[in-house]
């Protein structure tokens, strides 16, 4: 799979409009070019969107614009000379509007112009069904059905003029032929219950998607507008976006932070769900992380800031997912090419439908009306945003579990996995050495005590790790302290010179392992490192087994990857063949050991070859090359490191295997909804296709069936968002 590194540099330059709820990360505009974002209300779907870009695109000065349908987002490249008016003039003309200052409509559905043109159509349709099974005059009952069909479809016929504008065959102009030509030829009822189910299936599918759109962008309203900053002793209230990185801010209990930045002052616990999808609140102290959008809990913190506004962590992700949106998956991309052929062809055949057989002697109005129910059923809308929908739901659902998924095509490769590759350090393990066995002939404590008092003042990892496994125990003082660096260390303890260390140490100071063979054989057998304590007298005290600790949720993770369906799990580390064999065989996965950077490159490929669709999970930076070379790279422990936010495909934001399970299940699970919702919409519209030419379908029953197939498959792919990381605590 192809990926193109997405640059999160900071914000673009932008005018007469903005960056996106959330701002939008991205490359800024070349010179002499300047580029707007507007957000875009009232697109139901795909071929909506194509309208909206093209109009954009004949304003003199566009150089380029597009439309991202996910996130009702318009992004244009022009000339400095264009203006947001005339932006708003062409998305208005294309039967859209702006959104005012960015932001979509906060008012209820039911009170919005589409919901009550929807409702007063709706009575007017049905009071023309009334009047007409009460017989009453047919100048009465056409006059509701057209007013019903001016009410309802003003939208759906300035949008359909719009489409012919652009030279585009959308599902309004189909509809607007259907409607007309139904009352053309005296079927007023079918044609104003066109219009009607038509405007309703469309109210439905905007409120249901926009609902996603918008649970996305509330993201970015997490973090203040406006922050307290520390200003030479004095408190000041000032605007985020003016704080520069340096200055200190000034975090109360129960508000949430503004800006990324580190903890100087205070000791409270942070609510890092927007970021990381944890649950619990993370405890912090001065020297740990605090990013944006984080809600303070009981204590006060002061919060040197790291990173401007529009570059905060939380800003990128919010401006990453809604590009991620943006980028059509393999399936998407199947979809649109079979429409282009899909729809000429049924339009084609609903036209010779209308034609060839009055010439032959049929009756001219039934052979009108059947085509016209294919030319419904040429609308490919269910089809068109089958895909779309699901990619949305099933990305935003993501960046609530804490993991950033990058593209539409990321999502489904990760759906379809059938091998996943672990680097180990820091992945399966965590990434720090802790004492695993001691034998000792003298008393483990004492032996213990010993070591430690001399590995107190080093700061080796393994001195730390046997330090830290002598808490509780009196260490006895130690005199003349050196060490060896990368051997170990020296001191005297009671008078007696004593030494711990690597097998390398006592070696290079003449000092015999005599009676240490035993027991070092039984360490390096199981995959530990060695540390020797013992004296210049040649005796050894001790022989210390330090392993790096797999960690707790490993196996948990791996067994829920494996119930998922992945069928291969593969450690590749450049550790030796000991402790990588320990930590596979306690793990029950295959391993590679002693792998070079390029050599793990090499069992990427060849596990592709194997297996066509492989991750690849490790840290971003040192399996850097492996990721690229996966189907799909996941990065661990993403939140706030620019370079795991760039590589991979798929950002895990907190160290946390089990998200990696998670976010694999939930991308199966999309990869199931989008066969499921691509099967139905084909199915249905083979089964009309076939039906409508000898006249089994009613023109308000493929209507039903078309809105009805789009609002179903649109439901169901945003199942999808309603995917939680577990149980929420109660705030």
């Amino acid at each position: 799979m192809k990926r193109k590194p997405l640059s999160i540099v900071g914000q673009p330059p932008v005018r007469d409009g903005f960056a996106g709820s959330g701002g939008l990360s991205g490359e800024g505009a070349p010179d002499g070019e300047e580029r707007t974002f507007l957000r875009v209300e009232g697109m139901d779907c795909a071929s909506c969107a194509a309208t909206v870009e093209k109009s954009v695109a004949r304003i003199p000065g566009v150089r380029e614009a597009s439309v991202n349908f996910a996130a009702g987002r318009l992004d244009a490249r022009h000339d400095p000379s264009v203006s947001r008016e005339r932006f708003e003039s062409a998305v208005e003309g294309a039967g859209y509007k702006v959104a005012k200052n960015g932001e979509t409509e906060a008012h209820p559905f039911w009170k919005t112009p589409r919901a009550i043109a929807l409702f007063v159509s709706g009575s007017l349709f049905a009071a023309g069904l009334v009047f007409g099974l009460a017989g009453a005059a047919q100048t009465l009952t056409v006059a509701l059905y057209l007013a019903a069909m001016v009410v309802g479809g003003a939208q759906i016929f300035k949008s359909a003029l719009a489409g012919l504008r652009s030279r585009r065959m959308d599902m309004n102009v189909l509809m607007s032929i259907a409607a007309i030509g139904g009352a053309a030829i005296g079927e007023w009822a079918e044609a104003a219950s066109i219009v009607v189910l038509f405007a309703a299936g469309n109210a439905l599918q905007t409120y249901a998607v926009d609902r996603t759109r918008g649970a996305v962008r509330a993201l970015a309203k997490l973090a203040p507008d406006e922050v307290m900053v520390d200003r030479d002793g004095v408190e000041k209230l000032v605007p985020s976006s003016e704080v520069e990185v340096g200055e200190i801010v000034v975090v109360r209990p129960g508000e949430r932070v503004a800006l990324d930045g580190e903890v100087v002052e205070g000791n409270s616990a942070l609510d890092e769900s927007p970021i990381t999808g944890e649950s619990v609140p993370v405890e912090k102290a001065p020297g740990d992380t605090a990013f944006s959008g984080s809600l303070n809990g009981r204590g006060a913190l002061l919060i040197r800031v790291s990173r401007e506004a529009k570059d905060s962590t939380l800003q990128r992700i919010v401006g990453m997912v809604e590009d991620a949106q943006s980028k059509k998956a393999p399936s998407e991309q199947f979809v649109d090419r079979f429409s282009r052929v899909y729809t000429p062809a049924v339009v084609a055949v609903a036209v010779a439908l209308a034609v060839a057989p009055p010439l032959l002697g049929g009756s001219f109005s039934e052979w009108v009306y059947r085509s016209l129910a294919l030319l419904i059923i040429a609308c490919p809308c269910a089809l068109v945003i089958s895909t779309p929908v699901t990619v949305v739901s099933g990305i935003g659902a993501a960046s609530r579990l804490g993991a950033l998924i990058k593209s539409g095509s990321a999502l489904e490769a990760a759906g379809k996995l059938e091998a996943i590759a672990f680097d180990k350090t820091g992945t399966l393990t965590e990434g720090r050495p802790v004492l695993s066995s001691i034998f000792a002939p003298g008393g483990k404590e004492n032996a213990l005590a010993l070591a430690a008092a001399l590995e107190k003042h080093s700061e080796h990892p393994l001195a730390h790790a046997i330090f830290s496994a002598a808490d509780g125990l009196e260490l006895p003082r130690v005199e003349g302290f050196q060490t060896a660096p990368g051997r170990g260390a020296e001191g005297l303890i009671g008078g007696v010179k004593h030494l711990v260390g690597s097998p390398r140490l006592f070696e290079e100071r003449g000092i015999p392992l005599d009676g240490a063979e035993e027991p070092l054989a039984a360490v390096e057998a199981a995959g530990e490192t060695p540390v020797i304590l013992g004296d210049d007298s040649g005796r050894v005290i001790a022989v210390l087994g330090l392993v790096d600790a797999i960690r707790p949720d490993a196996k948990a993770a791996l067994d829920a990857l494996r119930k998922a369906g992945v069928k291969e799990l593969v450690m590749l580390t450049g550790d030796a063949e000991a402790p990588a064999r320990r930590i596979s065989e306690k793990l029950g996965i295959s391993y590679k050991a002693r792998l070079l950077p390029d050599q793990k490159v090499e069992a990427v490929r060849s596990l592709v070859e194997k297996y066509g669709n492989v991750g690849m999970v490790g840290d971003g930076i040192n399996d850097a090359p492996a990721l690229a070379t996966a189907s799909v790279g996941f990065a661990m422990g993403a939140a706030g490191t620019d370079v795991a936010l760039e590589t991979a495909d798929i950002a895990l934001m907190k160290d946390d295997l089990p998200k990696l399970a998670q976010a694999v299940a939930l991308s199966r699970r999309a990869e199931g909804i989008i066969k499921q919702n691509v099967a139905v919409s084909l199915a249905i519209k083979g089964v009309f296709v076939l039906l409508a030419p000898f006249g089994f379908v009613a023109l308000w029953l493929a209507v039903l069936a078309d809105m009805g197939t789009s609002l179903a498959v649109t439901l169901n792919g945003l199942r999808l968002f309603r995917q939680r990381s577990g149980k929420r605590r109660k705030r």
